[in-house]
């Protein structure tokens, strides 16, 4: 019985002795940008309006920024909106008030942060819609809820607006 018990006091010790020495080095954090990142300076940035069905006052901005690989990111910025409510954001051909068929769905605005739901961002990956923006009969509007389409906040986009900021 002794023998068993220095068998397993030996055995412990060793391992004991073996993680012990293990030294641990600490990394420090890369700080610098990947390769092939960089910062986006290019974008066009357009009005949203409050259209006031129900007295909500929502209203913000869309912001198109151009990407290194010619992909356009959408930035939608809202203001009164509902908290814990998710307004659904659709670009419509033509003008406000005169266009109705929806040409792209972008994300939902979570109505707790005023900016899009999933990511900060929607990517468009079509590599010439940065390009043909100032040229887009296009609106966005911004409905209620995801039951409620009442819209609550549009704008003019492209053709139909100057924008109100760009680089």
């Amino acid at each position: 019985m002794i023998k068993q018990y220095i068998e397993k006091v030996s055995i412990l010790t060793l391992l004991l002795i073996a993680f012990s020495s293990c030294s641990l080095e600490r990394l420090e954090s890369a700080q610098e940008v990947a390769e092939g990142g960089g910062t986006i300076n290019t974008f066009t940035a357009y009005t949203i309006d409050s259209t006031d069905p129900m007295g909500s006052n929502v209203y913000g901005r869309i912001v198109f920024w151009k990407t290194e690989l010619d992909q356009t990111l959408v930035q939608i910025s809202l203001y009164n909106t509902i908290e814990d409510t998710l307004h659904p954001a659709v670009l419509i051909d033509g003008e406000v008030g005169i266009g109705t068929s929806v040409s792209m769905t972008l994300d939902d605005v979570d109505g707790t942060t005023g900016e899009l739901a999933d990511n900060k961002f929607f990517l468009i990956s079509d590599t010439s819609f940065y390009d043909s923006i100032a040229s887009l009969d296009a609106h966005v509007s911004i409905a209620l809820s995801t039951d409620d389409d009442t819209v609550v906040a549009e704008g003019n986009i492209g053709a139909n607006a100057t924008p109100v900021d760009s680089n």
